[in-house]
């Protein structure tokens, strides 16, 4: 027999749950697919890696990312590829590449243009054509997002759905099912879909159970409204009949921190009586978002150029409700801006907003509000608000798959721009580094099957996600004891140590810790 890759002597982590014992074994792999597991004695190989002290596992599924636009802007994923990611969950928080039909694709054109990106398409079946065709270095699936459905039916209008609006949504839904993506996802913070009701979205996640897919959320408050939040997803899982997932789950704000323990007891009943619920997590205690998200919620409507105008024309007002919302100074010493689209702000990247407005002398709330005008609202920011020990309580759940919620990106080119959260770039090996290797906090096989077997499960990838005899032979090796994310803050374009090679579909993306150019990603339709 003979085989295309035999990798020998490797500490196999299959995957297959957290309890898995490692065993020493060899891997074959032929074309694109698995072909034996075990000791290979006699097989011949036209390139035979000797793994001796380091680990084989699949490669990881990045359970929640946000690259849809990123990947027709380069391909490469450079980012995401050194991590030892070689499948992505996009199309979260309530926005994905599909629909984009009138408004939808208004509140879009902007970002498309900014990343060099000319072709326009209005379904999944045409994006994923797109994509096919651009190549791409790792395998994409994507959820439908909420937020674009909305959009494209009835705009960035604060109010509820009729009931032809809500048909014509369902009608988009079943239209990106039947087209490959794989559930619903909303973003209840975001634009228009902090407009809608608990009802609707129940009435839209029913069509996602139906076609057993997943309903993903991320929530209404991840802080002060936390409980509430939580029992809102739950109710919508238990009507709408569908399977739960919570995104990046988290406890913003010190005051908010004693609230986890009775979060986690909802979840863990709601799971005893038969719900599946599950989450994922990236294991920094900063956040990432648009700076504009901090804003009180009337002021989105109308999509951008209404916003626009409303900060410009209730400059005042939105003032003292932020005032008043975040009442505590220290808050703006928490919040570092992370990119801008002019040059001439650009020297705020990296700096807290209490020390820009300290250094250009003017209130915080009003270098806020004065930024999102100049900037035409397209500024990011690094929040950090979280507790570590929750950080801890949360990765070491069952039901916490790891995802980056961040975009994949390269350290050159179009996607090498600002300063990103660093979670673009060491998420996975930070995991195994830091939460295994120094503080315990996982075992190796439990760190694994949160990054592989467990997303694998949560969106239904058919064959991927383990080591196993007929499965895509997506894998990642690294050595345990010197993987590490080197990925900062005020640095965020730097590889993480440890990882020597990375398969993708049977091919080398990564050979010797070095990207091969090899692009051979496909899109994964559900």
């Amino acid at each position: 027999m003979h085989v295309d890759y035999l990798f020998k002597n490797g500490l196999v982590i299959d995957g297959s749950s957290g309890h898995a014992e490692p065993f020493i074994a060899d891997i074959a792999v032929s074309g694109a697919r698995i072909l034996e597991i075990g000791t290979l004695e006699g097989l011949k190989a036209d390139n035979v890696l000797d793994l001796e002290g380091q680990c084989i596992c699949p490669g990881f599924i990045d359970a929640h990312s946000h690259s849809d636009f990123m990947v027709l802007a380069d391909g490469r994923a450079e980012g995401k590829l050194c991590q030892g990611v070689t499948t992505e969950i996009n199309g979260n928080c309530g926005l994905s590449a599909a629909p984009l039909l009138g408004p939808a694709l208004q509140q879009r054109d902007q970002e498309l243009n900014a990343l060099g990106i000319t072709e326009r398409w209005a379904t999944f079946e045409e994006y994923f054509s797109l994509v096919e065709k651009s190549r791409i270095s790792l395998n994409l699936y994507t959820l439908a997002g909420h937020g674009n459905i909305r959009a494209c039916v009835s705009g960035f209008q604060d109010r509820e759905l009729t009931k032809d609006e809500v048909r014509l949504a369902a009608g988009l839904l079943e239209e990106a099912l039947k087209q490959g993506a794989g559930g619903l996802s909303t973003g209840l913070i975001y634009p228009p879909g902090i407009y809608s009701s608990t009802d609707e979205i129940i009435a839209l996640a029913a069509i996602a159970g139906r076609y057993g897919t997943v309903y993903t959320s991320h929530m209404r408050s991840e802080g002060a409204q936390l409980v509430e939040s939580v029992k809102e997803v739950l109710r919508i899982g238990k009507e709408a009949q569908v399977n739960v997932h919570i995104s990046h789950l988290k406890t913003s704000g010190e005051k908010n921190w004693n609230k986890l323990a009775n979060v986690m007891q909802m979840i863990d009943d709601a799971c005893h009586m038969g719900m599946k619920v599950t989450c994922d997590r990236y294991p920094y205690t900063a956040s990432a978002t648009d700076l504009d998200s901090i804003l009180p919620g009337w002021v989105f409507e109308g999509g951008k150029s209404g916003e626009l105008k409303t900060i410009e024309e209730h400059k005042q007002r939105i003032k003292a409700e932020l005032t008043q919302e975040y009442l505590d100074p220290a808050y703006w010493g928490q919040i570092m801006i992370s990119s801008v689209r002019t040059e001439k702000n650009s020297w705020m990247l990296g700096k807290r907003v209490s020390e820009i407005a300290s250094i250009v002398q003017i209130d915080p709330s009003d270098l806020v509000l004065n930024l999102l005008l100049q900037e035409e609202l397209d500024v990011g920011a690094i929040f950090f608000t979280m507790s570590d020990k929750n950080l801890e309580t949360i990765l070491k759940k069952k039901y916490t798959a790891i995802g980056s919620d961040s975009s994949a990106r390269s350290f050159d080119g179009v996607t090498a721009a600002g300063m990103p959260h660093p979670r673009g770039f060491g998420s996975f090996p930070r995991v195994l580094g830091e939460f295994v290797r120094e503080r315990g906090v996982l075992s190796l096989s439990e760190a694994v099957y949160k990054m592989t077997g467990l997303p694998a499960s949560i969106f239904g990838l058919k064959d991927r996600g383990r080591l196993a005899k007929g499965f895509f032979a997506d894998i990642t090796v690294f050595f345990p004891d010197t993987i590490a994310d080197r990925a900062e803050y005020c640095d965020p374009f730097k590889k993480p140590d440890g990882i020597s090679h990375v398969f993708v579909n049977g091919m080398p993306a990564i050979r010797d810790g070095l990207v091969t150019g090899f692009m051979t990603g496909r899109v994964l339709r559900r």
